[in-house]
């Protein structure tokens, strides 16, 4: 059985779903102002295995990723993130286009970067745009129900009349303290009371009609918004950033739970902070790399998914170069044991060697079921690649087991998500021995030339004599 690490609880707990065979799942999406960066790649990895797991082992999953087009402000490392300027206004005047370009710009980018890394598509992205009218019901049902108030034009989220406040990130109100990382606001009864609407001043770009204001949504309120919208009131689970944790998805809890009277989410499951050698991630350290910035490098998007999938979601993962280049190598090693052993599938093979593919099976199964434990469970499988090498080698796996091996990399595979290239990278090993059969040839000993390529041909390569030289080839 699933167990998962419940922030909320804080334990491990085995996984029911609210609904027999269906998860409902939300994730928070990007703000769509900028690029993404590999930390935010490495929560979105984390919901897609989530989801990938779940569908693995037979449930119908439905995932909903919002897209923040509106109401997430600058300064949302301080107190409630209700100060600053909105990132989409800013962002717009910086790059001298309209809020509505920005979002559909970085949108998109954001999809696409989704896709380059085999992440599955959300079954929905809503846009926190075209929820203003639903932000606007909660904020009402809030107001009426005492936990809300208006002043100015401006309505805050009364922290203090929920009790509950900080059960999911530890910051009670009596652990809180009100300090240097806070602005004070005029309107608010409580120095931690959030926003819930912003009054906008007449210049301000993204602006919308409401009983209190001409103005625009805080952060906070669209996600439970679209939450309940698209999942009902009460949803199985909840994926984000530990970045998230507080004030985001506290203030969540708070007022979704105030406006429905139910719980909010059964299961928090959140990835740590992503180190970049050693430090924490920051455009003042230049170290905000994106995936254009690893492809640069050299490497691909399969890379960047192996080297995060290498590490467990809970673990606070060191980025390096280094690293990098060894999960490169990692999933060539993959890559060349599939090419090779869908080249033994399509001989007419036999061999009194069987491979049991079962055992293997259960042992992943066992990695992923505690807690998603993807470094167990990659390792498992490297295990499995070296033990059918040395088969290989003896010519010990025939076409029936090949193809019992390639179903097994399908099915955990569907989990891993890996797009594979389809093209082998020829061993160190072999282009030895091309280059010592080049040499024998030069030299007129044919006897050793044929013999070589003997021996090459046996190890799944085939070697062709051009007019350009020697040309070698995964056999197929």
């Amino acid at each position: 059985m699933l167990s998962l690490y419940n922030t909320l609880s804080k334990t491990k707990q085995e996984f029911k779903s609210l609904n027999p065979g269906k998860v409902g799942m939300y994730t928070c999406g990007p703000t769509v102002y900028s690029y993404l960066h590999i930390g935010n790649i490495r929560a979105y990895l984390l919901s897609d295995t989530v989801r990938r797991y779940l569908e693995y082992i037979g449930y119908e999953v439905r995932l909903i990723k919002n897209i923040t087009d509106v109401g997430h402000l600058t300064d949302d490392d301080v107190a409630q993130g209700d100060s600053g300027e909105d990132k989409m206004v800013k962002a717009a005047e910086r790059e001298k286009k309209t809020p509505e370009e920005i979002a559909r710009f970085y949108e998109e980018y954001f999809k696409q970067t989704e896709k380059e890394l085999n992440i599955i598509p959300a079954h929905f992205f809503p846009r926190a745009t075209a929820h203003v009218p639903q932000m606007i019901k909660i904020i009402e049902g809030l107001i009426e129900k005492g936990y809300a108030y208006e002043k100015n034009g401006n309505v805050f989220f009364d922290v203090t009349k929920f009790e509950d406040y900080g059960k999911l990130s530890g910051n009670t109100l009596e652990n809180l303290k009100i300090g240097a990382r806070i602005e004070e606001h005029p309107d608010k009864k409580n120095a931690w009371d959030f926003a819930l609407w912003i009054k906008a001043p007449k210049e301000h770009a993204m602006k919308w009609e409401s009983p209190w204001s001409v103005g625009y949504p805080g952060w906070h309120i669209e996600c439970s918004a679209m939450s309940t919208e698209y999942l009902g009131n009460t949803i199985d689970i909840h994926t984000g950033g530990e970045d998230n944790i507080f004030p985001h998805q506290e203030a969540e809890i708070a007022q979704t739970e105030c406006y429905t009277g139910q719980k909010f989410v059964n299961f928090w499951v959140h990835t740590r902070h992503l180190l970049i050698d050693g430090k924490k991630m920051s455009k003042s350290k230049g170290n905000l790399f994106t995936l254009e910035d690893i492809k640069e490098k050299g490497f691909s998007a399969m890379d960047l998914r192996l080297l995060f999938l290498s590490s467990h979601y809970r673990s606070q993962t060191n980025f390096s170069w280094e690293a990098l280049e060894q999960a490169h190598k990692n999933i060539q090693r993959i890559n060349d044991f599939v090419l090779n052993i869908e080249a033994i599938a399509s001989r007419d093979l036999v061999s009194p060697k069987t491979i049991d593919t079962k055992a293997v099976v259960e042992k992943f199964e066992a990695a992923m079921d505690d807690d998603l434990n993807t470094p167990l469970a990659l390792s498992i499988f490297y295990g499995f690649i070296s033990d059918c090498n040395k088969l290989l080698a003896i010519n010990h796996i025939d076409s029936k087991s090949a193809h019992s091996i390639l179903t097994l990399w399908k099915k955990i595979n569907s989990v891993f998500g890996f797009i594979l290239s389809g093209q082998a990278e020829i061993p160190e090993e072999i282009k030895l021995l091309v280059k010592q059969r080049e040499e024998a040839r030069n030299g007129k000993d044919f006897k050793k030339s044929d013999d070589l390529r003997a021996l090459i041909e046996k190890h799944g390569f085939i070697l062709e004599d051009t007019k350009d030289g020697q040309k070698i080839r995964l056999a197929s």
